[in-house]
């Protein structure tokens, strides 16, 4: 009999089809906080009038605004928001944009929690992975200020009470991982992303896509995380080229939005990734390559990779895509090419002579561990590399 348990976050609720600016005063008002601080994405806040419509029905409590959180949450620009938020006097948080100003705003309430006011003072509170594959997890007090989020993008994040954060001057994006970094709200509204790019919003959509793959081909996949991401796998192939073909569909922006939800069920539940979330984030903080960018080159060939071990999972997903007996390697990379996304780590900047550092780093990830078929060294992640290439 399979045994396991699910752990919830804690996260309070999540707000869908409203509009953000009314939702986030709702849950200011919820919440007791007088001094909110904006943290959000630079675009947005310069090239339309969402942040600053939301500023406005903040009235005296918008405490301040940051609005550079560069891609991967350099620990440059967590600091620098920080230190804002810290001399604004903020008692609630605001992240408005895509998964970096997402993660960067749960660093930015660790350091908000434990006075951290420079580079080095977050070497304490990251997570170490060992050369075994086991993460440990540094205990710290979580964060009294909390954050409300609303998401312009699809790499969900949000759910997770995990945080991706780069250490520049490694290379390498670094875990934080705490109970209390989850935001406590997250607000789904799909009018503000009709400003996402469309390459941004359908390459993190194959990100939830590829968080609902690995959660059904992971070695602790279990019938109730089963069903979230199947569903979750069914809407985004519905309804991703649904709003590449009409991009102002906000019935399917909301429903992108809501399948992107669903496939975090087994990773915020406890279900370990593979080997496309493990060398993505690698490619992320090592090569600079976009979040999303990083499932469209991986999955399929991942999926080749695994296919001697998971063969049958791997058949439901082609099923669910619509296309049974059609080898599920094929059928993601038809529809990923389909988006017109990049297909090969050549199209996305990287480059052969990377792949050594590449596949040396991706060992220091704890997912690279529960892949499906065992990963053993960097010999193996060359073999992925190189079919990607």
């Amino acid at each position: 009999m399979q045994r396991g348990q699910v752990v919830f976050t804690a996260m309070e609720r999540v707000v869908f089809g409203q509009p953000a600016a009314e939702a986030v005063v709702a849950e200011a008002d919820r919440l007791g906080a007088h001094a909110v601080f904006l943290l959000v994405s630079g675009s947005l806040n310069r090239e339309t009038d969402e942040v600053e419509r939301l500023a406005t029905a903040l009235g005296n409590r918008f405490a301040g605004l940051h609005d550079e959180m560069p891609a991967h949450s350099p620990r440059e620009a967590v600091i620098a928001c920080a230190n804002k938020a810290r001399e604004a006097g903020t008692d609630l948080l605001v992240t408005f944009g895509g998964g970096s100003v997402t993660d960067g705003g749960k660093v930015v309430t660790i350091c908000l929690e434990h006075d951290i006011q420079d580079l080095d003072g977050l070497d304490p509170f990251r997570t170490v992975v060992d050369d075994q594959g086991v993460r440990h997890i540094p205990p710290y007090a979580g964060p009294k200020v909390r954050q409300v989020t609303v998401p312009t993008t699809l790499s969900a994040g949000e759910f997770n009470a995990r945080a991706g954060c780069t250490d520049t001057h490694k290379q390498l994006k670094q875990s934080y991982e705490n109970r209390l970094i989850v935001p406590i709200s997250v607000i789904l509204d799909p009018a503000p992303t009709v400003h996402t790019p469309e390459w941004l919003w359908l390459s993190t959509g194959i990100r939830a896509f590829d968080h609902a793959v690995e959660s059904f081909c992971s070695l602790d996949a279990n019938a109730y995380t089963d069903g979230a991401v199947l569903q979750a796998l069914k809407l985004l192939g519905q309804n991703l080229p649904r709003v590449k073909a009409e991009p102002g569909d906000l019935e399917a922006r909301l429903n992108c939005q809501i399948a992107a939800w669903l496939s975090m069920t087994g990773v915020v539940s406890g279900v370990r990734m593979g080997a496309s979330h493990a060398i993505g984030h690698i490619l992320g903080g090592t090569a600079g390559v976009p979040h999303g960018y990083t499932s469209c080159v991986m999955l399929p060939f991942v999926l080749r990779f695994n296919e001697s071990v998971n063969g049958a999972r791997q058949a439901e997903i082609s099923a669910a895509l619509g296309r049974p007996g059609v080898p599920a390697a094929e059928v993601v990379h038809d529809f990923i090419a389909g988006l017109g996304l990049p297909r090969t780590l050549k199209a996305v900047g990287v480059e052969p002579a990377q792949f050594e550092l590449l596949a040396r780093n991706t060992m220091g990830d704890s997912w690279t561990y529960s892949n499906p078929r065992k990963i053993s060294g960097p010999e193996d992640v060359m073999q992925i590399l190189e079919m990607a290439a």
